[in-house]
């Protein structure tokens, strides 16, 4: 069982980027995460802006015992209109994608955890955002279980215009999420955010 309190963030730096374009091209991660793999100037064309704050989606390193382990995004869902037409989720709504990078950290029940600290200490520490949504490939039933174990629920599956597949959409509202941490015996646990939020 994974320690809650060994699990962290923080924000990505452009000096991690060499480390993203290496998890970016790891099989286990292509498999649901851009399939065809990326260059690294392609890395830091997409992610640089985004670094810099130049960009709406914020991005950071998941971390455990203090060591990078993966990457996690947030965003919020009317910053992406077409996005938003298409998955419906409601005013307020943030997004969040992620992945775990290190394969030695993968299906070792880290996934909820995660989750749920990101949302409590990143994503609903935003006054503004009430609902979380996630929207993995139906066919990612490991990611849909760690979903769920985190509080998300099934909402619908959608066919959004441009992309090859499906999407599972899943949400969670601050209220269900809190309810469900008090069920679970999830609080508290892991490492919250400093300054560099």
């Amino acid at each position: 069982m994974p320690a809650r309190e060994a699990i962290g963030f923080r924000r990505l730096h452009l000096s991690d980027l060499p480390l993203l374009h290496r998890w970016l091209n790891e099989s286990h991660v292509m498999e649901w995460w851009g399939r065809d793999g990326v260059t690294f100037e392609a890395v830091v064309d997409k992610y640089g802006p985004r670094i810099a704050g130049d960009h709406s989606t914020r991005c950071y390193l998941i971390l455990y015992e203090q060591r990078p382990i993966g990457y996690i995004q947030t965003y919020r869902i009317a910053d992406y209109p077409d996005y938003a037409v298409c998955v419906q989720v409601g005013e307020g709504a943030a997004g969040v994608d992620l992945f775990i990078g290190d394969a030695r950290y993968v299906h070792k029940g880290l996934g909820a955890p995660i989750l749920t600290g990101f949302l409590r200490n990143v994503v609903f520490a935003q006054s503004t955002i009430d609902v979380c949504a996630m929207a993995p490939d139906p066919a990612n039933r490991a990611a849909i279980r760690a979903y769920e174990k985190a509080g998300f629920r099934y909402l619908k599956t959608v066919q959004c215009p441009g992309e090859p597949r499906p999407e599972y959409v899943m949400s969670v509202d601050r209220g269900r999420l809190r309810e469900w941490a008090l069920r679970a015996g999830v609080g508290g646990g892991e490492r919250r955010l400093g300054d560099e939020l």
